[in-house]
């Protein structure tokens, strides 16, 4: 059985595709005790990461968002075969996993509106002083607006 959950790279999955994975993950396992899971990515590998801490506060194998984090960088240290969970919005999404599963997080299925964006002051990026930023607005993963920079 082959599943594919692919989102863009350099993305985190939207929670509602961690929560099809470790469903997927955990319904497979729990069917016959000589199934495995095999995870394949072709591209940044620290996605991987983010499904398999999620899975292992999924199944209880860790208590919390953080002791899932902790142990998935400890082992790809011990085992050096996949990048740690290391992005701060792949961060936040193993917390916001750990809330939908407490209870404390609710999924909102109403539309959302983005009316502006501010910045308050300018990051320090270049060493002439200030920043050039860009905007990239994604709906339903794909980009419908890139702003000049």
């Amino acid at each position: 059985q082959v599943l594919d959950f692919g989102w863009p790279d350099l993305h985190t999955p939207a929670l509602e595709k961690i929560c099809s994975i470790c469903k997927a993950m955990d319904t497979w396992l729990n069917t016959a005790a000589h199934n495995v899971v095999v995870l394949h990515n072709k591209g940044n590998r620290g996605r991987l990461g983010v499904v398999v801490a999620a899975y292992m506060h999924y199944s209880n194998i860790s208590a919390s968002a953080d002791q899932a984090l902790d142990r998935f960088a400890m082992k790809r240290f011990y085992e050096d075969k996949v990048v740690p969970v290391g992005q701060p919005s792949q961060k936040r999404y193993i917390h916001y996993f750990s809330g939908l599963l407490s209870g404390s997080i609710k999924m909102n299925n109403k539309p959302l509106f983005l009316h502006h964006v501010i910045m308050h002051g300018i990051p320090n990026f270049e060493s002439k002083g200030g920043c050039r930023p860009f905007l990239k607005i994604y709906q339903a993963m794909q980009p419908v607006y890139t702003s000049g920079i």
